[in-house]
């Protein structure tokens, strides 16, 4: 019995030293998937605010060329604020670049043949052969920037972030 006593006070320190091996691996472990959990966040909000631009300009006409509802559609989106404020998720609005594209054409069968959208260059905008319909879409395209908690050898610490959405007008 006295030998197992011995054992026992012996080994009694291995577990806190094998603790303090393993420790900063599991709390690095722990900081990345924070980090990796965050940008994929971002993403989400970056890529809903595209969305939420390309469902305001798919309305009509009218909005498929208000560039300025089609952004403020994306900001409040992305951070329930005008740009410049701090809305409840933690985001800027104003670190929110939202562009938009309207592109046009034929569509015969699937296939579209594009065109100029604006009648004054194109006269013969919005009007296609009997066996096909026009087309309007508008591509907006929603970019941000991930910046993370720490400086991580090797890794940027911002990353850029962008998502476009196409929809349909209608």
């Amino acid at each position: 019995m006295n030998s197992s006593r011995r054992e026992l006070r012996r080994q009694s320190g291995q577990a806190l030293v094998e603790l303090a091996f393993i420790l900063p691996v599991l709390l690095l472990l722990a900081l990345g998937v924070i980090e990796i959990g965050r940008y994929a966040y971002i993403s989400i909000l970056v890529g809903n605010a595209a969305h939420a631009g390309a469902m305001y300009a798919s309305l009509g006409a009218s909005q498929a060329n208000d560039q300025t509802g089609i952004q403020n559609a994306a900001l409040y989106d992305f951070a329930g604020a005008t740009s410049g404020s701090t809305s409840t998720n933690g985001q800027v609005a104003g670190n929110l670049t939202v562009t938009s594209v309207q592109s046009c054409g034929c569509d015969a069968a699937g296939s579209v043949t594009s065109a100029v959208c604006d009648k004054k260059a194109n006269p013969t905008a919005g009007t296609c052969p009997a066996s096909s319909h026009w087309v309007v879409a508008v591509a907006v395209t929603a970019s941000g920037t991930f910046n993370s908690l720490f400086n991580y050898p090797g890794i940027p610490s911002s990353i850029a972030v962008s998502r476009t959405s196409t929809l349909r007008v209608f």
